[in-house]
């Protein structure tokens, strides 16, 4: 039990010492504004990231099965 204990003593003393993204001091969303800030720059990121892989997906579709097709005979 004393282990127990311990350990969770340490992970409080390590939560406080950790940069939340959130101000504590804020109300509302304002809050949450970096939070929501980075959520968006990764949500922007996937989407132009899958816009990047369905481009090359379909211009060279064409290419590989006609690629596939010379190599079978």
């Amino acid at each position: 039990m004393k282990r127990l204990r311990t350990y969770i003593g340490e992970v409080i003393i390590e939560l406080k010492k950790a940069n939340w993204p959130w101000d504590p001091k804020e109300k509302g969303f304002a809050k949450y504004k970096e939070l929501i800030d980075s959520t968006i720059v990764v949500f922007i990121a996937m989407l132009l990231l899958g816009a990047f892989v369905a481009f090359f997906d379909t211009a060279f579709r064409g290419a590989f099965e006609a690629l596939a097709k010379w190599i079978a005979g």
